[in-house]
């Protein structure tokens, strides 16, 4: 039995051509032209690398500030104590504290988006790496989340900084904004992104670096642009 697909997706779907490879503002307009659902969808960019994730200089990860932002009011935990705390409450942190936040989460409590944390915490805060680690939340210097420096950490996130890692397959996903967004905030988002993971290419990979890229929305069709 096929699978029914409603007729807002049939009609999207008719829009795209998969045999094409498109620029990446043609499709973003395309994208941009497909029936609305009655949510504000995101735009998600795909990518497929030619990478060997065994080797860890293979690991991609990095983080990008997307120029106009995700769309996404992100809520900010910070793990800190002193002078720190009063920084990251002026940068505006939406939750501050030191053992009583960190209690708080092991208790269950998990109304944030990202984490920040001063070096000092990292002992402490190990506790919760069961918890923060498998939703991809713990902190960590490489992605500039355990900082002395916690206001312009939170800054950046609140401003639209992104994480980006590979997954076991060589893929990465990630979030650009939302369809709300001119076709110009998108593109200027979008292409932020995808040069920032083409200059994170390893030294040792020799050759194609990017195998693809595709374009596509929470519920629509995917399109693939130019790597």
């Amino acid at each position: 039995m096929s699978k029914k697909h409603s007729k807002r997706f049939e009609a999207g779907a008719n829009l795209v051509d998969k045999t094409k490879t498109y620029a990446l503002k043609d499709a973003i307009a395309v994208l941009k032209s497909v029936p609305k659902t009655k949510f504000d969808e995101s735009l998600e960019v795909s990518f497929h690398l030619r990478v060997d994730t065994k080797k860890s200089d293979h690991m991609i990860r990095g983080t990008v500030v997307l120029p106009h932002g995700t769309g996404k009011k992100i809520r900010v935990a910070v793990f800190c104590k002193g002078e720190a705390e009063k920084q990251a409450q002026e940068a505006g942190a939406d939750y501050v504290g030191a053992q009583e936040l960190i209690n708080k989460v092991a208790g269950g409590w998990m109304d944030f988006d990202s984490v920040v944390a001063t070096p000092d915490m990292m002992r402490d805060l190990s506790k919760l790496g069961k918890i923060l680690g498998p939703r991809g939340l713990m902190p960590s210097p490489k992605t500039g989340t355990v900082t002395p420096n916690v206001g312009q950490a939170i800054r950046d996130l609140k401003a639209g900084k992104v994480e980006f890692k590979v997954d076991k397959q060589g893929g990465i996903h990630v979030a650009v904004g939302k369809m709300s967004f001119s076709e110009g905030q998108l593109y200027e988002n979008a292409f932020t992104l995808i040069e920032t993971v083409k200059n994170a290419r390893p030294a040792s990979v020799k050759g194609e670096f990017v195998r693809s890229i595709a374009l596509s929305t929470s519920m629509g069709p995917g399109l693939k642009v130019n790597a």
